[in-house]
């Protein structure tokens, strides 16, 4: 499915105007002014899965902002605009091939990671409540409690279910949402399976870091199906080799001037790794 399908990018020339247009001189940067423009990338086209392919300071990132705040989606985690970010947004446009959903996101690093730190804080909290419930099976179990009236309900239903269960069946019974069994990369990975709903259009930024390979080659699957049969469309900045594979992925190497089209395995970073495990072909 297409819902975005096409972005233009202001060029050098039009740039060029809007200097000499405002008076300001004060300023050390006229981010996102003179990122894109210098790569000569004026318009992207897009496919099902696109992919935006570079090093630190190729401009992906600053492409999917740029889209992703024209298009005004939704996100979780703000991120630093300049003073000449709206400036930079009014000299861009699109292309719709349909409407686009209203559930459709960007999803960046930022957000996968602000989620695991508050798993984390949450189980910080559940530690807390594992302690107590620790002692309070031992109190219930070995207590002499006496039913006296129906006030003490409460408090003979605690005791018999401390004395009918183990410890550990007692804890995890009365410890509600114990997420503390997850990985950091497992809850990484649902909070994608959480945001990422059906007929949507996607932006994710370098999902790649909190996943790792044997994740990332799942996450590449879920991808996939939410593309063929779930009517998704993706836009995503990476350099992993796992997902620079992806089936039909349309990819845009912005380590190049003038930034164009190519196969995924004659990118540079892809070069390395195949070079790296053809050096060492013989210790496998």
């Amino acid at each position: 499915m297409i819902y975005l399908d096409s972005f233009s990018f202001p060029d050098s020339d039009r740039e060029f105007d809007f200097f000499l247009s405002i008076q300001r001189n004060c300023y050390n940067s006229y981010y996102p002014f003179k990122i894109l423009s210098q790569k000569e990338l004026s318009i992207l086209n897009f496919e099902p899965i696109t992919i935006l392919y570079g090093g630190n300071g190729s401009g992906k990132t600053t492409a999917l902002n740029v889209i992703s705040e024209k298009l005004n989606l939704r996100r979780d985690s703000r991120f630093n605009q300049s003073n000449f970010f709206p400036n930079y947004i009014d000299l861009c446009d699109y292309s719709l091939a349909r409407e686009l959903p209203s559930h459709s996101r960007v999803i960046t690093s930022d957000d996968v990671f602000d989620y695991m730190l508050n798993v984390r804080m949450m189980n910080e909290g559940i530690d807390g409540k594992r302690e107590e419930l620790f002692e309070d099976y031992l109190d219930a179990k070995y207590s002499s409690f006496q039913f006296t009236s129906i006030n003490d309900y409460e408090k003979l239903k605690k005791v018999n279910q401390a004395r009918s269960k183990t410890q550990s069946k007692y804890i995890r019974n009365n410890l509600v949402d114990n997420i503390r069994e997850h990985s950091n990369g497992e809850n990484a990975f649902l909070y994608f399976m959480e945001k990422i709903e059906e007929n949507g259009l996607y932006l994710l930024d370098e999902p790649e870091n909190s996943l790792s390979p044997e994740r990332q080659l799942e996450f590449v699957k879920f991808i996939e199906d939410s593309v063929r049969f779930f009517g998704c469309q993706f836009i995503i900045s990476t350099h992993s080799p796992f997902l620079l594979a992806m089936r039909d992925a349309k990819i845009y190497d912005l380590d190049e001037t003038p930034v164009r089209s190519k196969p995924w395995t004659s990118l540079k970073n892809v070069q390395v790794y195949h070079a790296f495990f053809e050096k060492h072909r013989k210790e496998f």
